[in-house]
């Protein structure tokens, strides 16, 4: 068998590969996510709380990265690869929506694990140094720094007759090889993650010699338990496609090359379906481990949007009950799944 054939073997291979695992965690993204912004918002206990208010945009952000990540995967499927090797506005494009949506969840996640080390703090003064509008401000002033970053850093992005769609830029390859991949979006991001989510964990256990309310009591510790594992899988699915990314930018490989190149595109879509996991596993680790959001789950699915479809689709007996008898029944039913 020659080598051109099994390299044409190698990238079909690929492109099957990048096709299925897209559909697979495009459906299981969107359906996460939206169960996510579900809970959250639709739950009193959580409306004013500033580490959901983090996962709630983090969740959004992940909606915007499925449907960018199912375009591509179309686009493979379509042309057998993601066509930023034919049209210069897309190559930039790509690399401009991709790392908006990966700084935002990564800025969420470590906002999540910081803020949750100091709201249960045992100090007074650190709980009170958070708030909820500083944390709207937290956010507005990321994602403005991470859509300019991304800007700029995209810009950079160009066709190479041999490359495809590479950073063309000599300092911004510096860049991205000692300062965006290992730093901006691989170690720092990493580090304020664990060591706040450990800390906030440690805080947690202590939490029962602090006169707090019993439903505080259990929040905060719904909560912590839920931020740290969603960090354990944000490190464990965000490091080796890093690692990738880096030796790719300083060593691209070209097309004149078929075995290598056929080789690189393999390991690239592996590392990235690992990847893009993390923008579609956070409801699923919540409920996998976190008995109270799965309560939470069920009961928003089962008592509040089944009843209110149910209330405007269905008439029983051809009677109109008031919104406010829905509203009433769902609010009691939520205080008593909640304590």
């Amino acid at each position: 068998m020659s080598s051109s054939s099994v390299s044409n073997g190698i990238l079909k291979f690929a492109t099957q590969y990048s096709l299925y695992t897209g559909c697979i965690t495009f459906g299981f993204g969107i359906i996460g996510n939206v169960l996510n912004l579900l809970v959250f918002t639709q739950l009193k206990l959580f409306r004013t709380n500033r580490c959901v208010f983090y996962i709630t945009i983090e969740s959004i952000s992940n909606l915007f990265y499925q449907f960018f990540s199912m375009s591509l995967t179309m686009l493979i499927s379509i042309y057998g690869d993601d066509a930023t090797g034919r049209s210069s506005i897309w190559c930039k494009f790509k690399s401009i929506l991709g790392q908006i949506t990966a700084l935002i969840t990564f800025y969420m996640i470590c906002f999540s694990a910081v803020d949750q080390f100091f709201s249960t703090n045992h100090r007074f003064y650190l709980r009170q140094m958070c708030t909820l509008k500083l944390g709207r401000y937290f956010t507005f002033i990321s994602i403005c720094f991470t859509i300019i970053h991304s800007i700029v850093l995209g810009s950079s992005f160009d066709i190479h007759p041999t490359l495809g769609c590479v950073l063309s830029n000599y300092v911004a390859v510096q860049y991205s090889t000692y300062f965006f991949y290992p730093i901006l979006i691989g170690f720092l991001p990493i580090i304020i993650a664990s060591s706040f989510s450990i800390l906030a964990y440690h805080n947690v256990r202590h939490i029962i010699r602090r006169q707090l309310p019993i439903v505080r009591r259990k929040l905060d510790k719904q909560i912590t338990a839920m931020i740290l594992i969603r960090v354990i899988a944000f490190v464990c699915l965000s490091l080796p496609y890093n690692a990738y990314r880096i030796y790719a930018v300083n060593f691209p490989t070209p097309r004149g090359m078929p075995m290598a190149y056929a080789i690189s595109r393999l390991l690239q879509t592996i590392f990235l379906s690992v990847y893009i996991i993390n923008y579609m596993i956070s409801c699923y680790i919540f409920i996998i481990f976190s008995t109270r959001f799965r309560r939470q789950v069920k009961f928003v699915l089962l008592k509040k949007c089944w009843q209110r479809w149910k209330y405007w689709c269905c008439s029983i007996n051809n009677r109109i009950e008031p919104d406010n008898n829905i509203e009433t029944r769902n609010s009691q039913m939520e205080s008593e799944e909640n304590i």
